[in-house]
């Protein structure tokens, strides 16, 4: 998610899950062969298992661009079909290039060629108006056929006239009986389903007929949503012990930003989520988001948001 998931949101989401795959937000080949790379391909180790997400459809480019992202040590290069904005449409990628399976193919091609990682494709199930499953199925098909065998599919048609990102991912209708059909008809493909799945019963119910699911904004915005995943999803231990322990850790990750040159606030603001739905969440996120408080050592921040936190009704002036 563009400007949502960078290196610190990967940081806090990986302090509590272990084993889920992360993702980068999307990185455009352009940015990559005639930007600064490590901007957009620095991460700390802790942060694997991780992918690169690309936006492109040039397919020399995607393969230099992939072979970056090999050497920066990532672990899967996924590439974008799915991004309606009309931004993305304007550089002819994403959502746009589903109309064009046949460009997919040749970029996943070179990609394959170029890295040993596996190469992925995320894209919606439809443009525009469209419900036809031929379309999706033959996109799929066209793409499989070039090499790729995991496709990560947004259960919605992506509108590219007259609907934002924002509205993309609302007014479309949700069609999870799309992505079971796509598995049904191509067995041995991996499937994983993205889209509205807010709850871990949700996530069960797909995984019973799919081989993946991908939460987005969801664990973005309740993040502790994550804390149960390896365990019930993956077969390992929980990660995270409790939401104290996580938000002890990012403050320790915050000074050792700081000390970097990196301001802690843009750290901080990946994790506001962390205590929705509990006590005092909402006066602990306006400690932690109080701009007052920028050139305060971190985990001085944090003891005032504790406070607040545990006794809301006292904490108007705390951050005064």
């Amino acid at each position: 998610m563009m400007d949502w998931t960078d290196r610190h949101c990967r940081y806090f989401h990986r302090l509590i899950t272990h084993r889920t795959r992360l993702y980068t937000e999307m990185v455009t080949t352009g940015a990559l062969l005639h930007g600064y790379v490590p901007r957009h391909l620095d991460h700390d180790d802790a942060e694997h298992p991780l992918a690169l997400q690309l936006g492109g459809s040039e397919p020399a480019d995607l393969a230099a661009a992939a072979r970056l992202g090999e050497r920066w040590g990532y672990d899967e290069i996924n590439l974008n079909c799915g991004c309606p904005s009309e931004r993305v449409q304007r550089g002819a990628f994403g959502a746009c290039l589903m109309a064009e399976p046949a460009l997919v193919a040749e970029g996943v091609k070179a990609m394959r060629e170029a890295v040993a990682i596996p190469v992925t494709v995320k894209h919606r199930i439809g443009i525009d108006k469209g419900e036809d499953y031929g379309f999706v199925r033959d996109f799929v098909g066209t793409v499989a056929a070039a090499g790729c065998a995991v496709f990560i599919v947004h259960a919605r048609n992506a509108w590219l006239q007259g609907l934002s990102p924002k509205q993309n991912r609302e007014i479309p209708p949700l069609r999870y009986e799309v992505v079971r059909r796509l598995k049904a008809d191509f067995p041995a493909l991996t499937i994983a389903l993205n889209g509205g799945l807010a709850s871990d019963a949700q996530i069960a119910e797909q995984l019973a007929v799919v081989d993946g699911a991908m939460v987005g904004r969801e664990a973005y915005h309740h993040p502790w949503l994550m804390s149960g995943w390896d365990e019930h999803f993956l077969g390992a231990e929980p990660r995270a012990s409790s939401r104290e322990a996580v938000e002890a850790a990012m403050v320790e990750y915050m000074e050792r930003q700081q000390r970097a040159g990196e301001p802690w606030p843009r750290v901080a603001r990946h994790m506001l989520g962390l205590w929705n739905g509990q006590p005092g969440a909402r006066r602990w996120r306006q400690v932690w988001s109080d701009h007052r408080l920028k050139d305060q050592p971190p985990a001085v921040v944090a003891g005032l948001a504790a406070q607040a936190r545990r006794h809301p009704a006292e904490a108007e002036g705390l951050s005064a």
